[in-house]
């Protein structure tokens, strides 16, 4: 495909997303499975572009001074993938390309409208509803803060220490210029504006089970558990096991490792990602069985509650997941996490601890059923001061930790 043809498929597969309100991973999908003459650069390209104006939504559209995903996919190419002018017109003026500039783009894509006068939300790339929530945790930040999560995001690896060293990792990722941010944790740089993230999981190594893939925000949530040798977890929304693998590395193949989900569907994999990464410790329990918990009231060390959330932390890596969120979706997931809390908190011991994770930004999901829990369970307390990451404070996803004991 010639790069006209590349823009018309961007702005084609962004309209199919909105009128269809499909996920950008199925509106992609669906482009690949018609566009058969498609190569992989090609996709990469499609893919990198409609992410990119995902990401940026609103900003684009301000600085062409017009909503339609033609100006967004040119304001892109301009000012996210840094293209001159003139081979964005010859592009566009190609056979299957979007059709030719008009003065006014022409302008644009030259002396862009500046973003100072901008609101907040615009800067930021977020919806208006959700200003007064961003507004409440970041204040004069948020349009910063906004910004960062509408970035690229690295591919971060956690190394796995049941079967790997750092040192060891290193070497098996050096085709991918990794970088070291700590004994395990190692980073790949994001990739360039129309290529794919880094397929490190082609590796051997990784097959071999030495490194797992986990945003740096994630693995500082599940070290948050802190020293667990030889103790009683439970992994109460386990998933599909990131989390539940990290803690296992923390205990050493030691004490006892469960691992829960509501949703059996979301647990299948983590018998086979376990294995490969040389777990021993783990059970699996499943809710398709009515007492899959029963025997564990009150006889964990800890319980760890990755809750269900709006995912606002992981706009980088899900940047239409903002466009489609909505005030009841919010609530329904407040709603959920109020009753994952209440759940969980039956299977911790006393003088054992509750952490509660959420990647999202929002005090609604956070402090505030922190809050409520607490007073619905006066035999609870903070052990720590909350936490709470994101891309522009700690190069991270956005992630919320709260950590809580039960009296003895």
């Amino acid at each position: 495909m010639r790069d006209g043809g590349r823009i018309s498929a961007a702005i084609a597969v962004l309209g199919e997303i909105e009128a269809r309100h499909r996920t950008a991973k199925l509106a992609l999908k669906a482009w690949g499975e018609g566009a058969r003459y498609a190569g992989a650069k090609d996709r990469a390209f499609v893919s990198g572009l409609v992410l990119d104006v995902l990401r940026k939504r609103r900003s684009l559209a301000w600085m062409m001074g017009e909503e339609s995903d033609r100006a967004r996919v040119l304001a892109a190419l301009a000012h996210a993938w840094g293209w001159p002018a003139a081979r964005i017109e010859a592009a566009a003026a190609e056979d299957h390309g979007p059709g030719a500039l008009s003065e006014a783009e022409r302008t644009r894509l030259i002396t862009p409208v500046s973003l100072e006068a901008a609101p907040d939300a615009v800067r930021g790339d977020y919806p208006d509803w959700l200003d007064p929530a961003m507004a409440r945790v970041f204040g004069d930040q948020r349009a910063a803060e906004g910004a960062a999560l509408a970035t690229r995001a690295p591919v971060d690896v956690r190394v796995n220490t049941l079967k790997s060293d750092a040192v060891g990792v290193l070497k098996a990722l050096a085709p991918f210029g990794p970088e070291r941010l700590s004994a395990t944790a190692i980073q790949i740089p994001a990739p360039a504006a129309s290529e794919r993230a880094a397929p490190i999981e082609v590796a051997p190594e990784f097959e071999m089970g030495w490194f797992e893939v986990q945003d740096l925000g994630s693995q500082i949530a599940a070290a948050s558990a802190g020293d667990i040798r030889g103790l009683q977890v439970l992994d109460f929304c386990a998933g599909g096991g990131g989390k539940t693998l990290a803690l296992a590395a923390l205990m050493e193949n030691s004490g006892k490792l469960f691992a829960y989900d509501a949703d059996a569907r979301r647990l299948t994999d983590s018998v086979r990602r376990a294995q490969r990464a040389g777990v021993g410790n783990l059970e699996v329990r499943s809710p398709i069985h009515k007492d899959a918990l029963d025997g564990l009231e009150a006889r964990m060390d800890l319980v760890f509650v990755d809750a269900p959330c709006t995912g606002s932390g992981v706009w980088r890596r899900h940047p239409d997941a903002k466009w489609r969120l909505s005030p009841e979706q919010l609530a329904r997931r407040m709603g959920e996490q109020d009753k994952v809390l209440a759940a969980a908190s039956a299977f911790v011991k006393l003088g054992g601890r509750l952490i509660y994770v959420t990647c999202s930004l929002f005090a609604e999901e956070n402090e505030d059923r922190i809050e409520g829990f607490l007073s619905d369970h006066p035999d609870f307390a903070p052990t720590a001061p909350f936490r709470r990451l994101t891309p522009l404070t700690d190069g991270t996803d956005g992630f919320f930790i709260a950590s809580l004991s039960r009296s003895p």
